[in-house]
């Protein structure tokens, strides 16, 4: 007792495309219209079903990808690369170092000077100095 359903494919629950129905027709040429008709509906609901898995997981994957994007902003802004009392503190000896090591120079500078002062001094009274070999007649 074999009753086939005359439902045109048109008016079943789930709408068959035409890819689907070409490839049922070219597959199955000699299958009851009722076989066609639930392997298309069959087809269309695999079909449907890949695209709502996709579609899922790509959400999903765009959500994943959004929230590690957020979770590593949110770590770089929390956790301070760089400790600004630190940077600051550093500064600081650098500047002093750099003071020290200027105020050194300057001494140097000083203490250069006041040597080539008495060097001068030194050469200035050597040629002015009178010769005790002056009492000659010229």
């Amino acid at each position: 007792m074999t009753t086939e359903s005359n439902i045109p494919p048109e008016s079943s629950l789930v709408e068959i495309s035409t890819e689907t129905r070409d490839m049922v027709n070219r597959e199955m040429p000699n299958e009851t219209d009722k076989v066609k008709n639930e392997t298309m509906a069959l087809i269309e609901a695999i079909k449907k079903r890949a695209q709502a898995e996709i579609q899922g997981a790509s959400k999903l994957t765009s959500d994943a990808y959004l929230t590690a994007i957020h979770e590593a902003r949110t770590a770089v802004e929390q956790n301070q690369l760089f400790d600004k009392d630190r940077i600051e503190y550093t500064m600081k000896l650098i500047q002093m170092d750099a003071q020290k090591n200027w105020e050194s120079i300057l001494k140097e500078i000083s203490v250069f000077g006041d040597r080539l002062s008495d060097a001068a001094k030194a050469a200035w009274e050597a040629l002015t100095a009178p010769r005790s070999d002056d009492n000659s007649n010229v």
